[in-house]
């Protein structure tokens, strides 16, 4: 480390501190303007709600003169919107049970148990990563097809669980571990079988985890469009993200009421992610230590 990258401050019977660059007012300057055009969109989004078209058209940054509501009651009074939260919802939690369901028991195998093949399938898993849902879309709905779940939310659930379960068994393989071997030993001692041992154990000390890879399942399924794109076709079973490209399509000439339900359609997945920002933070810094 060099001398110019910390200074080091002390004053008489006091230890010596060191002063961050994070101190700089330049760096928060810059972070400032950064969160700024992050923020932006957002903001025109949500304000353009609150205009009318008419405003829009003469002044398109400007503020609403007056706030008009009438955009967001029309969205929140029709049934549109509403179906597809509920949409949304089921398909969001659903993936979010089977990825951490089955990516917990999978993570579990992969570390605690030693056989022939593990750093092999640890390594399919991981390969896993670097396959996106758009590389394999086609297949992916040759086989949904195949299979009749076209037109259904579980055609976008279970792709959505096998896309995700590479990130969840990644994060969660250093959490298990890390427990230590004496715990379980002392466990098979008390006569705790290997079941017994993985819910009364295994799940309390990885729950940082669990909440980790829970959360990145939700919002990823919550955003997810392009597989509910390829397989969902009737209005009825259309998720949000779909719902806000048909409704857009559908009231193109009307540009504050698609702006307002934009952000209605925004404001579920920025409140979820808001509120638990720092759980996932605090299980990736856990499986990184892991």
């Amino acid at each position: 480390m060099t001398a110019t990258s910390v200074l080091v401050t002390q004053r008489p019977g006091r230890p010596a501190r060191a002063r961050l660059p994070w101190a700089n007012p330049t760096v928060y300057f810059v972070a400032l303007i950064v969160v700024g055009l992050m923020l932006a969109p957002i903001a025109y989004i949500i304000i353009g709600g609150f205009r009318t078209n008419a405003q829009i058209t003469t002044d398109p940054s400007g503020l609403p003169q007056p706030w008009v509501l009438s955009n967001y009651l029309d969205v929140i009074t029709g049934g549109i919107f509403w179906r597809q939260v509920l949409n949304s919802t089921i398909v969001a939690l659903t993936t979010t049970i089977g990825v951490v369901a089955l990516g917990l028991m999978a993570a579990y195998v992969l570390a605690r148990y030693r056989f022939v093949g593990r750093g092999v399938l640890y390594a399919f898993f991981a390969a896993g990563l670097m396959f996106p849902l758009t590389v394999a879309i086609t297949p992916l709905y040759i086989v949904v097809r195949s299979l009749g779940l076209m037109n259904s939310l579980g055609g976008v659930i279970l792709p959505q669980i096998a896309f995700a379960l590479p990130t969840t068994i990644i994060i969660l393989v250093p959490f298990l571990r890390a427990i230590p071997d004496e715990i379980q030993e002392a466990a098979f001692i008390d006569g705790c079988s290997r079941m017994g041992f993985f819910w009364r154990m295994v799940l309390p000390l990885s729950i940082p985890g669990v909440i980790t890879t829970g959360i990145l399942a939700f919002i990823g399924s919550w955003n997810g469009y392009l597989l509910p794109l390829f397989v969902l076709n009737d209005a009825a079973s259309f998720t949000l993200p779909l719902g806000v490209q048909s409704f857009a399509s559908q009231y193109s000439v009307d540009t504050a009421k698609v702006l307002a339900f934009t952000s209605l359609s925004m404001i579920p997945a920025l409140i979820f992610f808001s509120l638990f920002e720092r759980r996932i933070v605090g299980g990736l810094t856990g499986a990184v230590k892991g």
